[in-house]
């Protein structure tokens, strides 16, 4: 083999022990310096773990510190709370000693007093039982004088007694029942005089007829309208009779209900300041005045109550007491007499000393029924006590009502002072005429029996009563049945009612056919 082999071999072998020699130093290094690391990491851990162990050492004895101090705290606390209530304990011992020494004290006193007293009471009794046996020697001697028991004189003095007794109340009697008698007539005089004084009210009776003035002759024509469709559909809406003559720029409207006059009167107003007249503006305006009246008549009531004080009426009761503005009985408005008798109640009643409360809601609501004459059966009486009842007011109320003419006697203070009240009221000079009264029933009956008929819609007695306005409905009564209906109600006149001349029947009857262009 050569020699350059030789050489290259042994080269190659020596790189290779070289290698060899180093991998194995380095292995040798890296394990020394892990071992190293290891250990650096042990003595750090075991470094770690002592001072985890000193301050766990540190905080277990301050905690240990912490608990001992708040035990100490917590025993002096305790320590002072306790000699406080030994304290405590000590005062109420030493307060409760000294009560039950005055308790002591007290008790020897009432001891004490009370033997005094016993001997008093010996005493006494042995004095009061001296002076029995004193009364009894003087009693006998008494009666050896006298010759009477002591049961004879005792019935002889009061025999005596009760013959002066009787004279003395006999004269005394007849002299109080004189002067109670002159004393109560000058009383009530002085009472119904002042309370006349005290609500002297201005009356004045209200005619059947009103007046509306016009800007011009020329609006008569206008009112009357083409062959009087005008006239007639106002005629017919209101129910009041239309009279235009020769009067100047005036027109009279005639009807005995005053609350379709003041809806004609408003409805005629309104038509003359528009200047439109024609049927279907007439009908619109109508319904505005009559909504109108309704509104009047509720703050006619309202005002009522107001004015007098009364409060707590039922609202309806409120707007049908507003009706009787409307209302009058012999020419005498029926709401100011209510207010009137109202304020003549109260003031009678304070000078009695009765509830003028009462008594003024009493005298405010005592012809509530003729609110409602025109509509339902019966007297105002009846129809009052019912709207009483049925509008919960109270017996006193209701009973004062039943009573203000005298159908039923008067039971309590209350009705007699509304039966005076009404009375003072309705006598004042001019309050009242004689004539209204008969004269509405007779209108009110007339058209009570045309509204009797089948097919009646509505009915009007116009021109004072000479006249009855019928409107029938034209579904229900045919041409030919109108001149049998018109008889019928005639004859019923006739037979059933009183009046002078005669009573024109006047039936009308008339279709309708509305639509609208859209």
């Amino acid at each position: 083999m050569p020699d350059f082999v030789v050489m290259i071999i042994t080269g190659v072998a020596c790189f290779a022990d070289a290698l060899i020699v180093g991998f194995i130093g380095g292995i040798a290094y890296r394990k020394r310096v892990a071992e190293a690391e290891i250990g650096s990491a042990e003595e750090k851990a075991k470094s770690i773990i002592a001072d985890g162990q000193k301050i766990a050492e540190n905080r277990k004895k301050e905690a240990l510190l912490e608990a001992k101090e708040e035990i100490i705290r917590a025993r002096s606390e305790a320590d002072r709370e306790l000699k406080e209530r030994r304290n405590e304990v000590s005062r109420i011992e030493k307060r409760a000693a000294q009560r039950e020494e005055a308790i002591e004290h007290k008790y020897e006193a009432f001891e004490k007093k009370e033997e005094a007293l016993t001997a008093k009471v010996r005493r006494t009794e042995e004095s009061q039982q001296k002076l029995d046996e004193l009364y009894a020697e003087e009693l006998t001697k008494l009666e050896q004088i006298s010759g009477l028991t002591a049961e004879q004189a005792k019935q002889e003095l009061l025999d005596r007694i009760n013959e002066d007794l009787e004279h003395e109340s006999a004269v005394r009697i007849s002299e109080i029942e004189r002067q109670l008698k002159e004393d109560s007539d000058q009383l009530a005089r002085e009472m119904i005089a002042t309370a006349i004084q005290r609500c002297a009210a201005d009356h004045v009776s209200e005619a059947t007829v009103s007046v509306v003035p016009l800007p011009n002759d020329d609006m008569k024509g206008r009112i009357i309208g083409r062959e009087g469709r005008n006239i007639r559909t106002i005629e017919q809406m209101t129910g009041c009779d239309l009279i235009i003559d020769d009067t100047p720029e005036a027109i009279t409207l005639s009807g005995f209900d005053p609350v379709r006059r003041e809806i004609a009167r408003l409805s005629l107003e309104k038509l003359i300041a528009d200047g439109r007249i024609h049927p279907a503006r007439i009908e619109e305006t109508v319904e505005k005045a009559q909504k109108e009246v309704e509104n009047a008549i509720k703050k006619a009531g309202e005002r009522a109550t107001f004015e007098t004080g009364v409060h707590g009426i039922n609202h309806e009761l409120v707007r049908i007491l507003g009706r009787l503005k409307y209302r009058t009985s012999y020419g005498q408005n029926v709401l100011d007499h209510s207010i009137e008798v109202a304020f003549i109640s109260a003031m009678l009643a304070e000078e009695l000393g009765v509830d003028a409360t009462v008594a003024k809601r009493a005298g405010l609501l005592h012809d509530i029924g003729k609110a409602l004459t025109q509509e339902v059966e019966g007297s105002h009486v009846q129809i009052g006590v019912d709207l009483a009842k049925k509008y919960k007011e109270s017996k006193d109320i209701i009973h004062a009502i039943e009573a203000h003419h005298g159908d039923v006697e008067a039971k309590t203070l209350i009705a007699q002072i509304v039966q005076a009240a009404d009375a003072i009221s309705a006598a004042r000079p001019g309050a009242r005429r004689e004539n209204v009264e008969n004269y509405i029933k007779r209108l009110q009956k007339l058209e009570e029996i045309a509204n009797s008929f089948e097919g009646v819609e509505k009915s009007f007695a116009i021109q004072a009563g000479r006249e009855v306005r019928i409107m029938v409905k034209p579904e229900q009564v045919s041409d030919d049945r109108m001149v049998i209906l018109a008889h019928d109600i005639g004859k019923r006149i006739e037979d059933e009612l009183k009046y002078p001349g005669q009573i024109k029947i006047h039936v009308i009857r008339e279709s309708r056919a509305i639509d609208f262009a859209k």
